[in-house]
């Protein structure tokens, strides 16, 4: 069995891949252990300060060589001194996939090891969400929340199109029309009932991640 250390962004996606990742690539011989980052002594959660993300990324690549070590980080609101974001050719108007790949290719780079894998959700964990936002109806009494959900999902390409900006980012859209969201408890809920075949389906930066993490098992 491949064994892979995974550091997440928090809670919420700790849970996600406890519940919906370990459990479906465990059956095909590779075991995933989410690790959350740690921000200082004592408190866990949140991409704060790169120069303390990197300690911790390059201690689980040289305690066990033999494993691989990846990321599950939102690219929506990295720290500024996350690599790669004051590069000049940082492609700041393309797409979230195009700035993902480039911020994980400066990543790698920078952590330097050979069995690390950099991985950045486009734009953060609740686009997944919207593969199909129909769900959120099982949490709402109002459909009116469903069908305004729905039509963000149908105005952009995939969901990963949801745009970074403070106002408008995936979390932040859902939160203004249904207050009660709870990223912690509603996030991985809605995130398992959609499934990991469809949120693959519609996400290609997310199943180009996955494809990677498969190869390892192989």
């Amino acid at each position: 069995m491949s064994r892979l250390y995974l550091l997440v962004e928090g809670q919420t996606e700790e849970t996600f891949v406890r519940e919906l990742l370990t459990p479906h690539y465990a059956r095909v011989g590779l075991y995933i252990t989410p690790i959350i980052v740690s921000t200082s002594p004592g408190y866990k959660g949140g991409v704060t300060q790169y120069a303390k993300v990197k300690p911790q990324l390059s201690r689980l690549c040289k305690q066990d060589r033999q494993a691989k070590v990846s990321t599950l980080f939102d690219l929506y609101a990295l720290p500024g001194d996350f690599p790669g974001q004051d590069a000049p050719e940082y492609p700041r108007h393309a797409v979230g996939a195009e700035k993902a790949e480039f911020l994980e290719a400066r990543l790698a780079e920078d952590i330097g090891e050979p069995n690390f894998i950099p991985y950045l959700m486009v734009h953060e964990f609740e686009a997944l969400l919207f593969v199909k936002p129909e769900i959120f109806g099982e949490w709402t009494d109002s459909q009116q929340v469903v069908d305004k959900l729905s039509a963000i999902a149908q105005a952009h390409e995939t969901p990963e199109h949801i745009n970074d900006n403070p106002l408008t980012a995936p979390s932040k859209r859902i939160l203004k029309l249904m207050p009660e969201y709870k990223k912690t408890f509603h996030g991985p809920l809605i995130a398992s009932e959609i499934g990991l075949d469809a949120l693959r389906q519609a996400c290609p930066h997310f199943n180009a991640w996955l494809f990677r993490l498969e190869r390892l098992a192989a």
